[in-house]
């Protein structure tokens, strides 16, 4: 066996490792739970809600699973200020004009007009677009599921057309992203060459060498771990945490906020009786 593919090497460490299952388990159940109620008529919609036990079941998984999603959003905003911030790491997640040309090198490369693949480092420009659609995906989601979660609260700030309109958006991002997931990501993680960094938490240098070349050159290169002294660390700590509890106390409001907004339109309306129905009116006597 090569030495290549005995040293392990670490890319994400337990606690990133189960934000990443936390999250795909509440995508994929807003995922099923949404499409459900976006193709009701369909024979695999009518079974899943069945099997949930009715509509009011399956509204109810897939607004919790919601929930979890927004819990995870903003963990992972604060795990992010802590990384930048006090630990100084690199934003390597940010896209750069060297995505933009590692992007066309693989094309070219792809389709036999370029000798040689993209090096890349951290992310390669494939895991940047999947992560920034991410980042749009949930926006879009989170504004328009707020309008139709509390569509009495929106209308009183926005006219009443954006409740279908957002009704409209989120159920073509629901699509897009799931097909994304499906077609674009499994085959680029799972089965183009299955990558078992999230199960793991590592990768062997044979994998690194093939997938990020340039972060394994500054591992052996020991620039990758730099940490701050202990007292640097202790000085960043003591600023950012009172200013992550404010962040943390505004995010917690809003998700509050988010829920809570408003009944649903069945207990905060009055019921129509039936003479209010329909009352048609008298043809005035000549």
């Amino acid at each position: 066996m090569s030495q290549s593919s005995t040293n392990l090497y670490l890319r994400f460490p337990i606690a990133r490792r189960i934000e990443h299952w936390v999250m795909m388990l509440s995508f994929t159940l807003l995922g099923i739970t949404g499409l459900a109620q976006k193709f009701s008529g369909h024979p695999v919609a009518v079974s899943i809600l069945n099997t949930l036990g009715g509509i009011e079941n399956l509204r109810t998984i897939h607004h919790i699973a919601a929930i979890v999603m927004m819990f995870g959003t903003a963990w992972h905003i604060l795990v992010m200020g802590y990384s930048v911030f006090v630990l100084r790491d690199q934003m390597s997640m940010l896209p750069s004009l060297q995505d933009a040309k590692d992007g066309i090198q693989a094309l070219l490369y792809n389709i036999g007009f370029a000798k040689t693949y993209p090096q890349m480092g951290r992310y390669t420009f494939e895991e940047k677009m999947e992560y920034w659609a991410f980042v749009w995906g949930a926006a879009v989601m989170g504004m328009t599921g707020f309008l139709m979660w509390n569509p009495i609260t929106a209308t009183q700030y926005l006219p009443g057309q954006f409740v279908p309109a957002a009704k409209a958006a989120h159920g073509g991002e629901a699509v897009l992203a799931v097909l994304a997931i499906i077609i674009w990501h499994m085959y680029g993680v799972h089965i183009k060459r299955f990558n078992k960094a999230m199960f793991t938490g590592k990768q062997t240098e044979a994998e690194m060498l093939h997938e990020h070349p340039l972060e394994l050159a500054d591992m052996k290169a020991g620039i990758t771990d730099r940490r701050p002294d202990a007292a640097t660390l202790r000085k960043r700590k003591m600023i950012y945490y009172p200013i992550a509890a404010i962040v943390t106390l505004g995010m917690l409001a809003g998700i509050f906020g988010f829920i809570n907004a408003e009944e649903t339109a069945l207990t905060t309306i009055t019921p129509l009786t039936e003479s209010e129905i329909y009352s048609p009116q008298q043809a005035p006597q000549p």
